[in-house]
């Protein structure tokens, strides 16, 4: 019997509130960012059945104890306007599904053990329904409504297929396509490449032309079976020893205050807030990062640790973001789960200047990222917090700059927008993703909605950029400094807020008392 069969059989063992409890612990994988390249070499080309990666592994758990949940989909709708061909659109499905084994993989086991075998390539389903005969409003409330619940329909790991697609006609000419993963062969970046591979095919098939992509150099199980290889003996030790001196006394637990009591056990149940900020801004924390030697992701962090500091009084924060984990150049083109988590400890003991605290942040995003191949699950064996099923252990607030490419808004005739849905599901408390634009920076605020409520989540949002733009406008301001203008600001609201209240109750008042008049 092998040690994995034996904790499976221990896993059947345990009582519903334990075996509860050991898959929370199964329960931290997201998406994002870039690191640094690496090129040691080629590996073997897979055999028929392959390992599974770290990250892998512990969403192959999940589902081996809770089969046919959704939280942990990844998909995305993208608006298309203009003549489209489905079945041009259907035969560029099909390559991209060719090119790339991820898509065509399922999962069982071998001798107690997790594998993953790629299948031959195969026909894209491509289901269309047709909302074009409802009204305008209705019609995109049914397409959003359609495209949401592709969002958390399950996937099936040991049968597949792991990636589906459904296409939306809402007029002739205007359709979204809805495209769904599951993150155990996908992340954000994944998402990325399926989208620039798409539009590049459409565009050649549609012309008459043949595929201009090159063959990829090496498949995802490949790459698995490298990263696993540099994991053993002392690199590991080393990778773990930098960890534990690092996050040594660091809080287990930071809580943005919530407006509704903590359940016993998550759900996962998620909202989305969006809040764009203006070109003008980003290029003010983009100018100042380059006069301080920091990228944007460095100030724009630096900015959510003054709202985070703000909101829950502490000075010792820990936030939880996102690398890619890509770190061989041929990883950049491949689809598949690569994403880690890092656990960021930033100090603001001292009341700092804004800019002494973009230098604590720098510092310690250098150090977690020169160590990032430590994969996230392993930390958190490691340093063993105390589990609750209530939160995430290490960290309950993530942060991350998402610098995947838009779609070419152009492609074959077709103009391709993103379409923005309602997020399904909230692994973590808080989430804050920051995307560039040409209209600015995108900020989309997950939350869990068991925790917060929308209203909560907008004036997060709107507390941010405010702190933001104070921060750019005077970065020698010591942090007190700033959260004062913040304070200032909230008593400013409150006082509006019951100015407004009462010319409400005065109306009121006037309308009841002229029809008792009459």
């Amino acid at each position: 019997m092998t040690e994995r069969t034996a904790l499976l059989g221990r896993v059947d063992a345990l009582s519903p509130g334990r075996r509860a409890l050991f898959e929370l612990l199964l329960l931290e994988e997201a998406a994002g960012g870039r690191g640094t390249r690496e090129d040691t070499g080629r590996a073997p080309r897979a055999t028929a059945s392959a390992p599974l990666s770290f990250g892998q592994e512990r969403m192959w758990l999940h589902e081996r104890l809770q089969p046919g949940g959704g939280a942990y989909n990844t998909s995305m709708a993208l608006r298309l306007l203009g003549p489209l061909d489905p079945g041009t659109l259907r035969r560029s499905l099909e390559e991209v599904v060719r090119r790339h084994e991820t898509l065509r993989t399922t999962f069982s086991e071998e001798r107690g053990s997790p594998v993953q075998t790629a299948g031959p390539p195969f026909s894209v389903a491509l289901p269309m329904a047709d909302v074009a005969a409802l009204p305008a409003e209705a019609r995109e409330a049914e397409a959003r409504r359609l495209a949401g619940r592709e969002l958390l329909r399950p996937f099936d790991l040991w049968r597949g297929p792991l990636f589906r697609v459904l296409l939306l006609r809402l007029e002739r000419e205007e359709h979204v396509l809805s495209v769904s993963m599951h993150h155990i062969v996908s992340d954000a970046w994944s998402m990325g490449v399926l989208v620039r591979e798409l539009s590049v095919l459409y565009q050649a098939f549609a012309a008459g032309r043949p595929s201009p992509l090159p063959e990829l150099p090496m498949q995802y199980a490949e790459l698995v079976r490298w990263q696993r290889g540099r994991l053993e003996g002392e690199g590991l030790e080393r990778l773990l020893n930098w960890w534990r001196e690092r996050l040594a006394g660091a809080p287990e637990v930071v809580e943005v205050p919530t407006d509704l009591p903590r359940p016993a056990v998550r759900c996962f149940r998620g909202g989305l807030r969006v809040r764009q900020l203006p070109p003008a801004l980003a290029a003010a924390a983009a100018r100042l990062g380059g006069e301080q030697s920091a990228t944007l992701f460095i100030v724009l962090l630096a900015a959510f640790e003054l709202l985070l500091h703000a909101r829950t009084g502490r000075s010792d924060l820990v936030v939880g973001v996102d690398v890619a984990n890509r770190t061989r150049p041929e990883a950049e083109a491949i689809i598949g789960l690569f994403v880690n988590q890092l656990v960021l400890r930033v100090g603001l003991q001292g009341d700092p200047p804004f800019l002494e605290l973009l230098e604590r942040v720098r510092e310690t995003a250098a150090g977690a990222y020169a160590h990032q191949d430590l994969p996230f699950g392993h930390l958190v064996e490691e340093l063993a917090p105390e589990r609750s099923l209530s939160r995430n252990p290490l960290f309950q607030v993530m942060f991350g700059l998402y610098n995947v490419p838009a779609p070419a808004a152009e492609e074959g005739g077709l103009e391709v927008r993103p379409l923005e849905l309602e997020a399904g599901a909230a692994v973590f408390d808080l989430s804050l993703y920051v995307q560039e634009s040409a209209e600015g920076l995108a900020c989309r605020l997950g939350y869990d909605s068991d925790l917060y409520t929308p209203a909560t989540a907008e004036r997060l949002l709107e507390d941010y950029e405010l702190l933001l733009r104070w921060a750019l406008e005077a970065p020698e301001a010591r942090v007190s400094e700033i959260l004062a203008r913040l304070e200032a600001e909230k008593r400013r609201r409150q006082a509006e807020e019951g100015g407004e209240l009462r010319k409400s109750r005065a109306a009121v008042l006037k309308t009841a008392r002229r029809r008792t008049a009459e």
